[in-house]
């Protein structure tokens, strides 16, 4: 199937949005399947539980249903939407960070005999682990920045906040990962520390 180009993939969700704000349900099924696919990638990176993704996801849509009405444009449908599943993960994520901890860390022992090779692997946990001990907010940043592709401004309306705090967001999350993952890797540490 081929893709849409950027302006009409726009224009096509402007006007689910519309049919969604009139209580559409097949408008509102459509732009779900067309965003589950993405949302659950970016979920996933923030906490490796499904059932995570898929609540957020549903209440990022049910915000959608009742919301639709007031989107009036001012940034793309991709933004908006994923300015919802955002703010709902930080919240679910402040809500259940020591479960997400211990969840994460059996996911860990269950990828230990993964498909791709043992050194690509190893990287992905371990940058995935450096990801874990930043602060929420960095860790989404870096999330919508790095692997969803967002760009500053994007990301300071998904966010909320000014174009200047995601780049200092960003900046401070580089600084810790380069800090942190030496030691996380299994490198010596000085013992003058």
């Amino acid at each position: 199937m081929p893709q849409p180009s950027g302006q009409s993939t726009e224009s096509h969700e402007s006007a689910l949005l519309q049919r969604i704000a009139r209580q559409d349900r097949r408008a509102l099924e459509e732009l779900y399947n067309s965003y589950h696919r993405r949302l659950t990638r970016f979920l996933l990176r923030l906490a490796p539980r499904y059932d995570f993704a898929e609540e957020i996801i549903n209440d990022t849509f049910w915000v959608v249903w009742c919301k639709a009405e007031g989107f009036r444009g001012a940034s793309r449908v991709s933004t908006w939407i994923m300015g919802i599943a955002y703010r709902r993960a930080l919240r679910a994520l402040r809500d259940e960070r020591n479960k997400v901890t211990f969840e994460h860390e059996q996911l860990h022992e269950d990828n230990c005999g993964s498909h791709d090779s043992g050194e690509a692997a190893t990287m992905q946990d371990w940058v995935a682990t450096g990801l874990r001990q930043l602060p929420d907010e960095q860790r989404l940043t870096l999330e919508l920045a790095y692997f969803m592709g967002h760009s500053c401004e994007e990301i300071a309306v998904i966010c909320a906040c000014p174009v200047g705090t995601v780049k200092a967001r960003m900046f401070h999350a580089r600084e810790k990962l380069r800090r942190a993952l030496p030691s996380l890797g299994g490198s010596p540490t000085s013992s003058a520390s």
